[in-house]
């Protein structure tokens, strides 16, 4: 990210960072480019101004694109809308939930709760078939190394499997992946380590079936 502000910036081409997924303190900064210590020209936001209770996004400027298109007349200004703009019901429940960021101490809380749910993720980064457990503020992943996990029907076995065990989990190759809400508890979380190791142990059993597809 470093590097490619450096670049944008010598040629003078807009940075945009897309932070919908690790934006309102996913990665354990309010925003994942503070990290890199950057300012991005156009910044893309959603999801978390919510809490994921409404569907609401935004596209933040810098003030030198914002006055590039400002004009006090109508004919001349960017003028830019849609019939959803502005929801009223969204902009409370975005209020709301950064309201809750300041008063609750979120960032924060998120540091010592994601230290807890290390250590409940242990069995998974200990596992002979888990390779690769990495984990960033509040989202964790590991690569199941697995001879079921090189099926192409691997994520939805993994999919189905874990509803069946109460949890919702959406592989990306053989990439599993949480991102939990952040008022998640330790049984919680647990729940969702326990579910991992259980589906893994159904999927390596040569007694499951499968569906081909």
């Amino acid at each position: 990210l470093s590097h490619a502000r450096a670049v944008t910036a010598k040629y003078n081409v807009h940075l945009i960072c897309d932070e919908i997924m690790t934006g309102f303190g996913r990665t354990g900064t309010l925003f994942a480019h503070e990290q890199a210590n950057i300012k991005p020209d156009l910044l893309c936001l959603s999801k978390g101004i919510t809490a994921g209770y409404l569907p609401l996004s935004c596209v933040l400027s810098s003030d030198a694109i914002y006055a590039a298109f400002y004009e006090d007349e109508t004919a001349k200004g960017f003028l830019h809308s849609h019939s959803y703009t502005g929801n009223a019901l969204a902009c409370v429940a975005a209020l709301a939930s950064l309201d809750i960021f300041k008063t609750d101490n979120i960032l924060t809380n998120n540091i010592v709760k994601a230290a807890r749910f290390n250590v409940i993720a242990a069995p998974l980064a200990q596992h002979a078939d888990i390779a690769n457990f990495r984990h960033i503020g509040m989202i964790w992943a590991f690569d199941i190394i697995a001879d079921y996990a090189k099926e192409p029907a691997f994520g939805k076995h993994f999919f189905t499997r874990a509803m069946t065990h109460g949890v919702i989990l959406r592989p990306i190759g053989n990439t599993v992946y949480f991102m939990p809400p952040y008022i998640i508890d330790d049984a919680q979380f647990q729940l969702m380590v326990a579910a991992c190791l259980k589906v893994m142990e159904e999927l390596s059993s040569p007694h499951y079936r499968r569906d081909p597809t």
